[in-house]
């Protein structure tokens, strides 16, 4: 459910973000987004792994007043889908809002395929006992059943947006997924054969990627924290 306060300002950003990027030359003050890759932890099967790491990502995205975005995708073609999805400690605060279909307010950017509410089921990221991999408390959502359909499938997207922890920005959250302080954890089902497997961010940005957004950001308000 969405819970920012300025939906127009909100889907003026996210239409901008989904349907193509964007100058740096436009006017700022702008967006930062960055794009991170995933590696597979669990290794249940080489070739899902290998469907997974080419073609899922996140865009970890400034969005101004104390809050970032993380926007899930899966570029296909091979199938797959993003049903869990997963936070290790960091600078973030809690969930402020899903972006999925239940936003009709988003208009293009909500796809309708796409359902997902906070918590998860597994509670742990699969694979994620093989590298220390902790979930903090209430930073976790899924796909609701059916849960493949209602995950992220190939040309589809969710976003995810976090409060920060109060006197934090944008580049903490950055230095922390550099650091390994951070880390997003994402289990995928549905691949061809039917298997699943974990996967985690790479520690660090894939080179080149910093992406500077030109978009004018003043109408954007902070969200209280979702109470569980």
């Amino acid at each position: 459910m969405m819970l920012f306060s300025d939906r127009r300002a909100l889907r003026a950003l996210l239409t901008l973000l989904a349907v193509a990027p964007l100058s740096s030359t436009l006017i700022a003050p702008a967006a930062e987004a960055i794009p991170y890759g995933f590696s597979c932890i669990s290794f249940n099967s080489a070739s899902d792994c290998a469907t997974g790491e080419a073609q899922l990502s996140v865009d970890v995205v400034d969005l101004g007043g104390g809050q970032v975005l993380f926007d899930f995708t899966n570029a296909g073609p091979g199938s797959s889908s993003i049903t869990d999805v997963y936070f290790d400690d960091g600078t973030l605060l809690g969930i402020a809002g899903l972006i999925d279909m239940d936003d009709d307010a988003l208009g293009s950017y909500g796809h309708p395929d796409v359902d997902f509410s906070e918590g998860a089921s597994p509670p742990n990221l699969p694979g994620g006992n093989t590298i220390g991999f902790q979930v903090t408390a209430g930073f976790l959502a899924d796909s609701d059943p059916p849960v493949a359909p209602n995950g992220v499938n190939p040309g589809e997207m969710l976003g995810i947006v976090f409060d920060l922890q109060a006197g934090l920005a944008f580049s903490d959250v950055i230095d922390d997924l550099a650091s390994g302080a951070l880390r997003i954890g994402i289990h995928v089902q549905d691949f061809a054969g039917g298997g699943s497997e974990g996967f985690v961010n790479l520690p660090v940005p894939e080179p080149g990627t910093s992406l500077l957004f030109g978009l004018g950001l003043a109408g954007l308000a902070a969200v209280p924290r979702r109470k569980a």
